[in-house]
């Protein structure tokens, strides 16, 4: 009696009058259904359905009901775009076996007294925007449930151990919340869970032991929390067990060994984790796994054999880690293998026969040390190489040429062979790949002229052969592929003239031909590509107006300098109005000169201007024959490298004498302590696989003195770089009289006149760059890591500026870290080598510091002073602090890393740039001031930043705030 008056209280109180029927009495379940109704908005009229008048609530929409009983025991409202909030209502469907209200818009917490309902069995409110901690008395009449189902919510607070009162649960899902704390021990108490789902939350602290009671578990998953600790050795016990998932987490240590007992696991998922130790020879005993990840872990050693007996395995991921050695030969036994992702290790040896013989999909060895040729596994090709789509064999030390037939490779979608030592030409065959997406050749050592076939490639949206040696035109058959969006070839030799036919690609985003030697004028229907993002011409020879119209009409000025006979607005030069000057007659003079000749004072200045034009063509034809001369000495002294490098002689200390060789060839090598011997250095020199790097000045190798020391020796590009004698040492000799220990110390140098070298020692670390955006050596930088480089780059940057010496070439390229993690500061001062410190000639050099490169290298008529290292180091900044590249392309946009660094902070959200990789683990009250610093830095006003001196002060109270007052507001 007192439910019915409960009820009927509940439905005056929530139900408008007007829609009661008095004709009949109402049962429980329509009053509950009616209230629930009530309370929630139905924007699409899914419930209309549910009309009181109608007593019969089995008829609903959403509705099943017992057969016998005629009470409500299933509501399943999925997807139905209800929100609002969920009413006491649902208390009276007391028959109700399964509630789901999945993929709504429900708002508010969950009622407590909801598991009241007692034939409750299947709980479903996941894809909603319940919010609030889920209170310890949901938990206490939830016997009878077998599922709950609480996923991609709002909940938060933590999980109360009153959970394992629900002790008929098979299925448990809390994932995507905001749960944090501790994991409940309480939670193996529950025998019966199949299914346990934790994942995307914000759990901490170790994984509680005795998991092992869960005799009955089949698929866990604490992906994406906090946990710390060991993976817990009790998991070998759960023997029935198909799928693990503890990926993104901090769990360190080894595996533990009783996992090889779990037989039945289909699906090991480890990855970004700090795990550590070798991949162990048991995880072969796990012979039903088909997808096996261990990525972005801390594993060393070589990948063991025991993989090949995994014959069920279909995806294997082992990609960033330290792992070394070749890959093992018994992976050709998993004949179900469909992807492999190696990248980001230290493999060595070569390409394995068997990549393209097991029908894989994909090929991931990107980030490795991978050498000699790519034949061995395209020879013989079966009809398995025909299912490759991703092939990513980019930053190793592949050399010789693509084999031709790739062409044969018909599903091939993505083809990065970047960062090698490939050259050779581009094979013709490349066209016949129809289905190809992304083609990335650059930073290779490609000759030759871009194959006309490239238009074959109908499906391409991305073409870049940057920082290549390709000869030629940019063939006109690129019009066919209509898809492209990304077109970068810089940083080649490229001549002739941009061809129209690029402006029929109508989808392109991003185009880049900078730093050729293309000639002629801008087609004007390039004004016609409405997608442009980014168009860089910079450092050619083109010339005339700009296309105008759309993307043209607001072009960067960085985008097309360094062409000098280029005019409009965009280079501040104004193109010159050519208009034909009338020929004007006497009417009244009596020249009696026949119709159709040439007045004699007019035939005189005729003959004036024709010896003009002879002098103008003469000059020409001088200079001419000038650069052609001067371009054969350099090719034949180009030609001949052994000659000079041979002819080292050597004297030592610092007294600079001369060599006693009396050669034309022999040179003149100074080192600034001591004799070394340099007989296996010179040959090193001419031994392509001891290149460490190019840049703008010249190309960096590897050599080992006779002491057994290396060295790094740089070998200056002679273009632009020839001074006198005199000068040159005069210059190396103040640079090597620097020393500080953040600075690479030069040692040495080499001089003739048309071959110079510098001698450096060498710092084994590699650059910063690489630890930053590939993680060298499988490990990213900590906070104290990068503070510490932030700190010596600044006090390294100072110590030049006190000595007058401006660097003009900072970037993360140029910042070695030594064994014991210190920054050393190299290519300083080289701008000192040039014969006159021209902008066009400067910025040529420092090509690719680009996105370093203060707003003053545009503007001719503000002095270039060391306030543009300042703005370099800014910028240096906040890429070690964000993880980002100066400038980044995406699909969509061209992001420039300081503007959007600034509008984080005045969004209020700077917080967010910190590089995710560091999970959290950096203290705030450091690295937002540090980022600020570094956008004081970038200030586009010189005189607004603040000296080196300054910044390195700056630094040292942000460290250690005690020291100083608030530093930045």
């Amino acid at each position: 009696m007192e439910m019915k008056l409960f009820s009927l209280l509940i439905l005056l109180v929530v139900v408008p009058i007007g829609v009661i029927s008095s004709d009949q009495p109402l049962n429980d379940d329509v009053l509950g259904l009616i209230a629930f109704k009530a309370d929630i908005q139905d924007p699409n009229g899914k419930l209309v359905s549910w009309n009181v008048d109608d007593d019969n609530s089995c008829k609903w929409d959403g509705i099943k009901c017992n057969n016998r009983s005629n009470r409500v025991t299933e509501l399943v409202l999925d997807g139905f775009s209800l929100s609002g909030r969920l009413g006491r209502g649902l208390l009276q469907l007391q028959f109700l076996r399964k509630l789901s209200l999945a993929k709504n818009n429900f708002t508010g917490s969950v009622t407590p007294n909801l598991t009241q309902l007692e034939n409750l069995r299947f709980l479903d409110l996941s894809e909603n925007s319940l919010s609030g901690p889920i209170p310890d008395e949901f938990y206490q009449q939830c016997g009878s449930l077998r599922s709950i189902s609480l996923a991609n919510n709002k909940f938060s607070g933590e999980i109360q151990d009153g959970l394992s009162s629900c002790l008929s649960l098979v299925a448990l899902n809390f994932s995507a919340n905001q749960f944090s704390g501790l994991l409940p021990s309480g939670i193996w108490s529950l025998h019966g869970l199949r299914s346990l789902d934790l994942s995307d939350n914000l759990l901490e602290g170790d994984i509680p032991t005795g998991i092992e009671a869960l005799n009955n578990l089949r698929s866990i998953s604490l992906r994406k929390n906090m946990f710390t600790g060991l993976v817990p050795d009790g998991i070998g016990s759960c023997l029935l067990l198909k799928s693990i998932d503890f990926s993104e987490n901090n769990l360190s240590g080894n595996l533990p060994s009783t996992m090889q007992k779990l037989t039945l696991c289909n699906n090991l998922n480890l990855h970004e984790n700090s795990l550590s130790g070798q991949v162990p020879d048991w995880i072969g005993e796990m012979k039903s796994l088909e997808a096996l990840d261990l990525s972005g872990n801390k594993l060393s050693g070589e990948i063991s054999i025991s993989i090949g007996n995994l014959q069920s395995l279909k995806v294997l991921n082992v990609s960033n880690n330290a792992l070394t050695g070749s890959l093992p030969d018994s992976i050709s036994n998993c004949k179900n293998l469909l992807v492999t992702d190696f990248s980001q290790n230290s493999l060595t040896g070569s390409l394995p026969s068997w990549i393209f013989q097991l029908g894989l999909q994909q090929v991931l060895l990107s980030g490795n040390r991978l050498s000699g040729s790519m034949d061995s596994p395209f020879s013989p090709l079966g009809e398995n190489s025909q299912k490759v789509q991703v092939l990513d064999l980019s930053d190793n030390a592949l050399s010789g040429d693509i084999p031709s037939a790739v062409g044969g490779f018909n599903s091939l979608q993505v083809l990065n062979l970047s960062r090698n030592s490939l050259d050779g030409g581009i094979p013709a065959s490349i066209g016949q790949l129809k289905a190809l997406d992304v083609l990335d050749l650059s930073e290779n050592k490609f000759k030759g002229s871009i194959p006309l076939e490239i238009g074959g490639a109908i499906s391409l949206k991305e073409l870049k052969l940057e920082m290549n040696f390709l000869t030629g035109t940019i063939p006109t058959s690129i019009q066919n592929c209509t898809l492209l969006t990304t077109l970068v070839i810089s940083r080649n030799n490229l001549t002739g003239q941009i061809p129209a036919a690029v402006a029929k690609l109508t989808n392109l985003q991003i185009v880049d031909l900078s730093f050729n030697e293309l000639t002629g004028t801008l087609p004007k229907e390039l004004a016609n590509l409405n997608n442009l993002l980014s168009f860089n011409i910079s450092y050619n020879q083109l010339q005339g107006e700009l296309p105008a119209g759309n993307f043209f009409n607001t072009i960067s000025s960085s985008s097309v300098s360094g062409n000098p006979s280029l005019c409009g607005s965009a280079v501040k030069k104004p193109c010159p109005t050519v208009l034909p000057k009338p020929l004007v007659l006497n009417p009244n003079s009596s020249d009696t000169t026949p119709s159709g000749s040439i007045p004699e004072s007019l035939a005189h200045k005729k003959k004036i201007l024709s010896i003009s034009a002879l002098i103008a063509i003469g000059a020409a034809a001088m200079i001419i024959i000038g650069v052609i001369a001067i371009t054969v000495l350099n090719l034949r002294v180009r030609s001949f490298p052994s000659r000079s490098t041979k002819a080292l002689s050597f004297s030592g200390g610092d007294d600079f004498s001369p060599s006693p060789t009396t050669d034309a060839n022999s040179g003149k090598l100074v080192m600034f302590s001591g004799s070394p011997d340099f007989n296996t250095g010179a040959h090193a020199l001419l031994n392509k696989d001891c290149e460490l790097g190019r840049g703008g000045f010249g190309s960096v190798y590897r050599t080992v003195l006779g002491n057994g020391r290396s060295v790094a020796i740089k070998k200056l590009t002679v273009s632009s770089l020839v001074k006198s004698q005199e000068d040159f040492e005069r210059e190396v000799k103040k640079l090597g009289k620097i020393r500080h220990p953040n600075l690479v110390a030069l040692e040495g140098y080499y001089w003739t006149p048309s071959l110079q070298l510098l001698i450096y020692e060498f710092v084994p670390g590699g650059n910063l760059y690489k630890h930053i955006h590939e993680g060298l050596g499988g490990n990213f930088l900590s906070w104290n890591d990068r503070f510490d480089i932030i700190l010596g780059t600044a006090k390294s940057l100072a110590h030049l500026h006190q000595m007058n010496i401006i660097h003009y070439n900072l970037k993360s390229s140029n910042i070695l870290i030594d064994g014991s993690g210190e920054p050393k500061v190299a290519d300083f001062g080289l701008a000192r080598l040039l014969p006159m410190l021209d902008r066009y000639v400067l910025s040529s050099k420092i090509q690719s510091a680009l996105g370093y490169m203060a707003p003053e290298f545009a503007c001719p008529t503000v002095k270039i002073t060391e306030k543009c290292d300042v703005y370099g180091f800014g910028v240096l900044v906040l890429e070690v602090v964000t993880g980002k590249r100066p400038v980044e392309y995406t699909e969509d946009d061209v992001v420039v890393l300081c503007d959007m660094v600034r509008g984080a902070l005045e969004e209020g959200r700077v917080e967010d740039c910190v590089d995710g990789r560091m999970q959290g683990k950096f203290p705030a009250d450091e690295a937002i001031p540090v980022i600020k610093l570094g956008l004081i830095c970038t200030s586009q006003v010189p005189s607004n930043r603040p000296d080196m001196g300054e910044v390195v002060n700056i630094l040292e109270l942000i460290r250690c705030p005690s020291e100083g007052q608030e530093l930045l507001v």
